[in-house]
Formats: structure tokens, C-alpha cells, sequence
């Protein structure tokens, strides 16, 4: 595909430092996107077991391409002496206020970075953004949203240069070793009980997860559909308060590392907080994730969070790993 945008969608060019930009070919590509991706590991302080963006391998890489709309149009590939040296993917979604974010990610070997290759993939990413949101009518609230972590030295260089701006992160921590839980730190008060999630409680635990984020910026919108699509609800736990849901831990095993346990969600209703219940789901959760077989845990977290989250998590033994950046941009046409 074009570097300057001029090509059509399936139209290679070249780039700078002698470099092919083309269109992702589907499955004859991951084993070298995957070569990527750890290629830019030690360099990027990439940490290879993160829940939030670590070290995929070719099947996981096969799998996220399947789940963009219409890849061969949203990434692109870039080789070098007929090797591939880094790619670049878009992706979308709505925001709960309205916002429509064009999310790209590129990724480029470190040997080749400092030849204006990374700046051509963002370029390119650009315009691709560009031409989805004139055919998506989305122009009034669309943006441009890039990623990158704390220790991406080059990317972060990069997009701060372009005029890209920090609107939030996530920081990433771990329990390293889930037989060291601490115990329960008293009873819970009358009326409440900690138990497994069934099915007739779906739908009160996903609404339970979306009111918390009522008041959160940049959060993406997430339907009832989606929230069954990706549940894996083996491992999660949920707080009454009577006879209402006042709080959910959703725990799961990772597939590719069924040692690592994630806690993908810990909310807990604001008419319910300060009553113990965060911890004691987090707890039950954490002891449900060994049972299944986990040995670490991790878990994700925003660093503005209003409800001191970061505390209770220290407080049972998970440490930070790394941060999680995301950067903003006004899309001018």
C-alpha cells in the first residue's frame, strides 16, 4: 500500500529506507508479525506475560487479526530485503460519550528504527484513518487514539513529536504467587453474602460493571452481547446485599497460560463501598483463580481511579509492573 496515501487499498509502495509497505496477507503472515513483536520485546521493555499488551505468539496474533474489520485493509506490513521488519494495525470503536476513537498501533524492529520508517507507518495509519472516517460519517466526533508503554522510549518519542497528547493510563500489577493470600480481614455486615456467578446473574453482573464506569472518560461502550461473547465464568464471584447484586470480581484463567489468572473486573456498586466488599471479592476470587489451577495473578487498573483501587491491591500483594499510555489527537482533514 501507498506510504503517501496515493495507491489504492491493495496497492503496495515503497518507503523509506528501501522499505515494501504492503497489505497484511493473512495467515502466511503471523509467524513474522509474531517475529516482530519479539524482536521489539527487549528494547521496548515489553513484559511477555502482561494481560494488557504483551508478547503474542502467531495464533494469538491470527486471532486478533480475525476479530478487525476487514484486516487486509487495517494493517500493514513492512519488509526489508524481503524480511518483515514491522507492521501497524487499525482498529475503532464508540466511546460512551459519543466519541469515536481510530485506535492505531505500529511495531517496528529496533535495528531499523531512525530511517523515517516509523514515521511513514504513522503516516500511512493517518490517512487510513482518514478515508475510514469519511466512510463511517464520523468526522464531527472522531479522533485519533495511539498506545504505548511507559518504557516505549521511541514510540512515545514518535507520537509526542506528531502532536499527540496523554489523556490517561493503565497501570499493571501482579501477585506473584497466589498461595500467599492474606486472610479475610473480618465478617462481612448482615445481609451480605459472597458466592459464584450463575447464569440468571449475568445480566446483573454485567450491569453491575457498566454503572461503575457511569462517570469514566474514555471508556469504551460494551453491550450486553459483547459481555457474553468474552465471558469465562468459571472463576467469577459476586456480592448480594440483601437480595441485590452490589459487586462482582470477574476472574478468569488465561488460555495461552493457564498458570496466570486475571481479575478483569472488580466493581463494586457506590451505595455498597466502604462495607468491606471489594476485598472480600477480590479475595474470593483470588482463591477461586488457584483452585483452577493459577499461580500468579494480574490485573489492570486506571491511574486517576476516584476509589483508591490502587490501595486495596497493594494491600493483598500485587505490585506494579508497567504503565499503559494512551495518547490523543484532533483529526484535521
Amino acid at each position: 500500500m501507498s506510504v503517501n496515501g496515493g495507491g489504492g487499498p491493495g496497492t503496495p509502495g515503497r518507503g523509506p529506507g528501501h522499505c515494501l509497505f504492503r497489505p497484511y496477507h493473512g495467515d502466511e503472515d503471523h509467524d513474522a508479525m509474531a517475529a516482530v513483536r519479539r524482536g521489539c520485546a527487549g528494547r521496548d521493555g515489553t513484559d511477555a506475560r502482561s494481560v494488557v499488551e504483551g508478547v503474542p505468539t502467531a495464533a494469538e496474533i491470527a486471532e486478533a487479526s480475525a476479530e478487525l474489520d476487514d484486516p487486509s485493509e487495517n494493517q500493514l506490513l513492512v519488509e526489508r530485503h524481503g524480511d518483515v521488519v514491522g507492521y501497524v494495525t487499525v482498529r475503532w470503536w464508540r466511546e460512551r460519550d459519543g466519541t469515536w476513537l481510530y485506535l492505531h498501533r505500529g511495531h517496528l524492529l529496533p535495528d531499523h528504527r531512525g530511517a523515517g520508517i516509523g514515521s511513514a507507518m504513522l503516516d500511512w495509519a493517518e490517512k487510513r484513518v482518514r478515508r475510514l472516517v469519511r466512510q463511517h460519517g464520523t468526522a464531527r466526533p472522531a479522533i485519533f487514539g495511539a498506545n504505548a508503554t511507559a518504557s516505549e522510549k521511541d514510540a512515545t518519542r514518535l507520537l509526542l513529536d506528531t502532536g499527540y497528547r496523554r489523556v490517561f493510563s493503565l497501570v499493571e500489577l501482579e501477585l506473584p504467587d497466589l498461595r500467599e493470600l492474606p486472610e479475610p480481614a473480618g465478617r462481612l455486615p448482615a445481609g451480605v453474602t459472597v458466592g459464584a456467578v450463575e447464569p440468571a446473574d449475568y445480566r446483573s453482573a454485567w450491569k453491575t460493571v457498566v454503572d461503575s464506569y457511569a462517570q469514566a472518560a474514555y471508556t469504551e461502550t460494551w453491550t450486553f452481547e459483547r459481555f457474553l461473547a468474552t465471558a469465562d465464568t468459571a472463576c467469577w464471584r459476586a456480592a448480594w446485599h440483601d437480595d441485590r447484586m452490589a459487586g462482582v470480581a470477574l476472574c478468569s484463567i488465561r488460555r495461552h497460560d493457564r498458570s496466570l489468572g486475571e481479575v478483569g473486573e472488580l466493581s463494586v456498586r457506590a451505595e455498597s463501598r466502604r462495607l468491606g466488599l471489594g476485598r472480600a471479592l477480590l479475595l474470593d476470587g483470588l482463591r477461586s483463580l488457584r483452585e483452577h489451577g493459577a499461580r500468579t495473578a494480574r490485573l489492570y487498573t486506571g491511574t486517576a481511579n476516584p476509589h483508591r483501587s490502587y490501595d486495596l491491591y497493594e494491600s493483598v500483594g500485587f505490585r506494579r509492573r508497567n504503565e499503559y499510555v494512551r495518547y490523543r489527537k484532533p483529526i484535521d482533514f
